[in-house]
């Protein structure tokens, strides 16, 4: 398996290479040379394997012979171990025919954990076989740092520093992020916005000569490919749950970076039954906005109380439009730059073809609260603010009542205790045993001005080879 950048220009790389890359030498985004395929049959074979074996074969071929296949599997039974639930992923009925699958049963309380429990042992694995030392430079609006810091906290050739908007994500949040003990764990609050947080990531990705040649960044962001290779295998196990592949499914899924949809996108590609996906948005509608009107225009940030969707530049979206323009990389190259300058749009042809699989719904505070509590009083169940957006965007666009519609439930209640309150709903989310202390435990974090050049700096100075 090889894989391509999403602006045409940079070299193709193998699985190992891409792990460790993050972004392309040319800005772009690293996506599969070719997918892999698999027949209604053969998916139809996967019903009753756990969880792990599913994983297996959805992601292996991905791998390839980077990784033995026993070695693999090994990884795959350890990540998926750790989750709260048999199931891993278990699936809650809303109404009739309306699911929501739980993606929070992981350490860290969010979906991240699918993907950055497995990529912390992908790096230890390849790491311990190159005898190299890495610096993981991340962003996070809230759940991608504590789940990316459970992840790789005991990786022996790992320095981690997470960035995070200051005063910007919940307290429950910051904690999981901040009370994690780690010579080789450093938390970066940054004066700024996720956006600010995101693009120094992707600049320094781009000049990484603060390091002074002695180590390279690795990404945990969506922007790596093992991060989305880990996504699409929930939507195989959704479907296989409720009768797939022998019938079609629908997914609403709340997204900002479009990576947990995109997994979806690809899900459908490689032969499971998707009729419809759902971009389910807060204010910062972006995506709503283009989806629904073929306009792509940044607009100011604003803070909602779904924190990890205020995300205004959807990094992963490149590799949809990279799709739409017939893998041009030079066309999204274009698109991108002229993107910064102003509002675009595709071609009408393009953004239809689009329209036939994705709709998108933005939902502002109000309505988040009015779901929250309107769920509560239906069946004693609680959201989280993310998956409550998810589940008013399903309702607003379902298409066929027929087919099963599955909210992608992304972060457990008890990260976003405030926003329970505002909805009204009295019962006040439980933090699980695991985290009983979390308000107790000692936080460490440097708060510094939103200015790439300081944050470098503090990276070179605090590494552990520094």
């Amino acid at each position: 398996m090889r894989y391509i950048s999403t602006r045409g220009e940079a070299p193709a790389l193998g699985f190992e290479d891409v792990l460790l890359t993050g972004l392309a030498t040319d800005g772009g985004l690293y996506v599969p040379e070719s997918l892999p395929h698999f027949s209604l049959e053969e998916i139809r074979s996967w019903r009753g394997l756990s969880y792990s074996e599913l994983a297996f074969n959805v992601m292996h071929p991905f791998v390839d012979d980077a990784i033995p296949a026993d070695d693999f599997r090994k990884m795959l039974d350890e990540t998926y171990s750790v989750f709260s639930h048999k199931a891993v992923a278990p699936l809650v009925q809303l109404d009739s025919n309306e699911w929501v699958m739980e993606l929070f049963r992981g350490p860290t309380l969010a979906f991240k954990d699918f993907a950055l429990q497995l990529l912390g042992r992908l790096l230890d694995y390849v790491l311990e076989k190159r005898k190299q030392h890495v610096v993981i430079m991340g962003a996070t609006s809230g759940d991608t740092g504590s789940a990316a810091i459970e992840g790789c906290r005991r990786c022996e050739h790992v320095d981690i520093f997470i960035l995070h908007p200051y005063e910007r994500v919940s307290e429950v949040q910051r904690r999981q992020m901040t009370t994690v003990k780690g010579d080789n764990i450093h938390n970066i609050a940054v004066r700024g916005n996720f956006d600010d947080c995101q693009r120094m990531v992707k600049e320094s990705f781009g000049n990484q000569g603060f390091l002074g040649g002695k180590t390279q960044l690795a990404a945990v962001n969506s922007i790596n490919w093992a991060r989305i290779m880990a996504q699409i295998v929930y939507y195989f196990q959704a479907s296989l749950a409720l009768g797939g592949p022998d019938r079609s499914m629908a997914f609403s899924v709340p997204t900002g970076n479009f990576g947990d949809i995109f997994a979806g996108y690809l899900a459908k590609k490689m032969g499971l039954p998707i009729s419809q996906l759902v971009i389910a948005t807060n204010r910062n509608d972006i995506l709503h906005r283009f989806m629904s009107g073929n306009k792509y225009e940044q607009h100011k940030l604003e803070h909602t109380l779904s924190p990890s969707m205020d995300i205004m530049v959807s990094s992963n979206f490149e590799r949809l439009l990279f799709d739409l323009h017939g893998r041009d990389g030079q066309a999204v190259k274009t698109l991108l730059e002229n993107a910064a300058k102003g509002p675009v749009s595709i071609e009408d042809y393009r953004w239809r073809h689009a329209r036939k699989l994705f709709d998108s719904d933005a939902v502002d505070d109000k309505s988040t609260c009015d779901t929250i509590r309107e769920i509560h009083e239906q069946n004693e169940y609680l959201l989280d603010p993310h998956t409550a957006i998810g589940v008013r965007a399903a309702r607003n666009c379902r298409r066929d009542r027929s087919v099963p519609m599955i909210t992608l439930g992304t972060a457990h209640p008890a990260k976003f205790p405030d926003a329970v309150a505002e909805s009204g709903v009295t019962v006040k989310p439980q933090l699980p045993a695991h985290m009983a202390d979390l308000f107790e435990r000692e936080e460490r974090y440097t708060v510094l001005d939103n200015n790439i050049a300081g944050v470098q700096e503090f990276i070179a100075r605090h590494w552990k080879n520094a």
